[in-house]
């Protein structure tokens, strides 16, 4: 694999050309010579090589004319901010970072987008430092102010809705109205975190000592970190930056290495905004980087709180890291998610809600549905009807109008597809509709449903994040489904299909759904950001965006004051 000046620089940014066999041939002489010109060991070049190869970036060299960027049809990503070449790094200033240069990829066609020059722990240190002291200006400014200036961050995520969604579509891979949808939800948690910047409570209690006021107050907790996964760039970002600047607190950046492009694009609105208030644009921060700019993250005792959303096993080391330095955390990760159906469901209401949960972005959402469970009284009606829905699905390319399902993520995905779907197949599973990956350009394949296998089938157990469905026959009654419902490790969401009163209230009881979101007649995704969102067990325990997961973001104080003479101290001491 050829790594060129796209994957690594000298520190004076000129080009270095290497390959995996150490070796370059041309007159520029050995890799041996140009290591020891960057002062790095071979080991260090390797390492720099596994984290390009692992983030499946295009690392061959480029000319301008083969990026998506400087063709007419993909003019448009100029309106956002971005360039053939685009800096990594935002600490009040743009800067190229000093890690990789990397390419972003179209997962519609595989075609290079732009590059991206990525930031290292070199950068990151200026970074969090020029965040910190971007809080001491925000901190000062009255709450209501803050939700003025996160009003008009919503207003001019309005005026590039489409744009960003188009983005999304086309670095993500998920269809370009769902990409303006996640743009939405970013509008619509401005538009609560405005009016909660005029609502933040605080409890006055009675005192049991004459002249004392007891007062419950609250304040920001300084800096918080947010890395976001790839299947919802700007939506996590926004849960948790439109709450976290109106509790007054700074915001770090990082996101997934593959769509940087929506992240700077982001990035740019969020610092126009800034500027035209002339406030320190370093409030919101930004650096896309790898792995170890996300480690550090988890170590660094001046990252207040860290908001993490990614799989699961990250996740847990994510959480073990932060916990080490008794740091707080928000973790957002996988969900094995169920819908039961039972004989009384509503079976119209069932066959397009679990469509849209199970193949919308292409199954790669945290809230999709990956099984369903229908009582066997229906059980062959709703197989049959979800199968010709199925096979009605409009694939193509993300942004062509009509298309209802794109590609998957990165070829990554397509290898998991691949591996489920035969692990499936030899636990004695049936393939009713799908199980290929589909020959075009791109990472296309079959949105599947699996049948024949049980409830507690390993495959069936875990979350596998690709657009499998399995279809499971309940012979039992609610109160099995409840339990095939709560087996899986993952708490996140889950559906209840009925029409009994009194199979809801046990649905939503103690002995219910142990998940976060407990859903009645509606899928698994779709959440409302007037609730909290997130998940119980391996999901991580996390709430972002509406209820009070604001409470996250600011640390509560106890505060007692004396506004008499008389000093009457506890336990009833006196002193003479």
């Amino acid at each position: 694999m050829l790594i060129t000046y796209s994957a690594l620089r000298t520190p004076e940014r000129q080009p270095l050309l290497l390959i995996l066999d150490l070796f370059v041939p041309n007159s520029l002489g050995s890799v041996k010579l140009r290591v020891k010109m960057l002062k790095l060991s071979k080991r260090s070049v390797i390492n720099q090589v596994k984290y390009v190869t692992a983030c499946q970036f295009s690392t061959t060299k480029k000319l301008s004319s083969d990026l998506l960027i400087d063709q007419p049809k993909y003019e448009w990503l100029k309106e956002l901010g971005l360039n053939a070449d685009n800096d990594g790094v935002f600490d009040g200033s743009w800067r190229p970072g000093s890690g990789p240069v990397v390419t972003s990829l179209c997962p519609s066609n595989n075609e290079p987008i732009a590059r991206i020059a990525t930031g290292a722990l070199s950068d990151y240190q200026g970074v969090v430092n020029n965040a910190k002291e971007a809080w001491k200006v925000w901190a000062d400014i009255p709450a209501p102010q803050r939700g003025e200036i996160v009003r008009q961050i919503g207003h001019a995520l309005r005026e590039k809705k489409t744009l960003l969604g188009n983005l999304e579509a086309l670095e993500v891979g998920k269809i370009a109205v769902e990409g303006a949808g996640e743009v939405q939800e970013f509008i619509d948690v401005c538009d609560y975190a405005v009016g909660l910047s005029r609502m933040i409570p605080g409890m006055v209690f009675p005192s049991e000592r004459p002249g004392h006021a007891l007062i419950e107050n609250w304040n920001p907790v300084g800096l918080v970190g947010v890395i976001t996964a790839f299947n919802f760039p700007i939506a996590v970002y926004g849960w948790n930056t439109a709450i976290a600047l109106t509790c007054g607190n700074s915001v770090l950046w990082k996101p997934a290495p593959t769509v940087n492009l929506s992240t700077i694009a982001t990035q740019k609105i969020m610092e126009s905004v800034l500027r035209e208030n002339d406030l320190p644009p370093a409030i919101c921060s930004l650096i896309c980087g790898g792995a170890d700019v996300g480690s550090e993250m988890a170590d660094d005792t001046r990252v207040d709180l860290l908001s993490f959303t990614g799989s699961t096993a990250v996740g847990q080391k994510v959480g073990v890291a932060v916990q080490q330095r008794f740091g707080r955390k928000i973790l957002e990760l996988g969900g094995n998610n169920a819908i039961i159906v039972m004989e009384d469901g509503d079976l119209d209401m069932v066959v397009r809600s679990t469509l849209f949960a199970s193949v919308g972005t292409q199954g790669q959402r945290c809230t999709t549905a990956r099984r369903l469970i229908l009582h066997e009284s229906i059980y062959d009606n709703v197989l049959e009807r979800l199968k010709k829905a199925y096979a009605q699905v409009r694939v193509g390319d993300a942004l062509e109008e009509g298309t209802i399902y794109g590609p998957l993520h990165s070829k990554a995905g397509v290898d998991l597809y691949c591996a489920t779907v035969n692990e499936a197949k030899r636990m004695g599973g049936k393939i009713e509709i799908g199980g290929n990956v589909i020959s075009r350009p791109g990472n296309f394949v079959e949105p599947t449903i699996v049948t024949g296998l049980a409830h507690d089938c390993p495959v069936v157990l875990k979350e596998s994040f690709v657009p499998i469905l399995y279809v499971l026959k309940l012979e039992g009654d609610l109160n099995d489904a409840i339990k095939w419902n709560n087996e899986v490790d993952q708490g996140l969401t889950s559906s209840l299909f009925t029409q009994n009163l009194s199979s809801i209230f046990k649905w939503m009881g103690p002995k219910g759904s142990d998940c976060g979101i407990v859903n009645v007649n509606i899928p698994t995704s779709g959440a409302e950001i007037g609730g909290a969102f997130g998940g119980e067990k391996h999901t991580g325990g996390g709430r972002e965006s509406g209820s009070d997961s604001w409470k996250q973001y600011m640390r509560r104080s106890t505060c007692t004051i004396n506004y008499s003479k008389d000093l009457p101290l506890s336990q009833g001491i006196k002193f003479e």
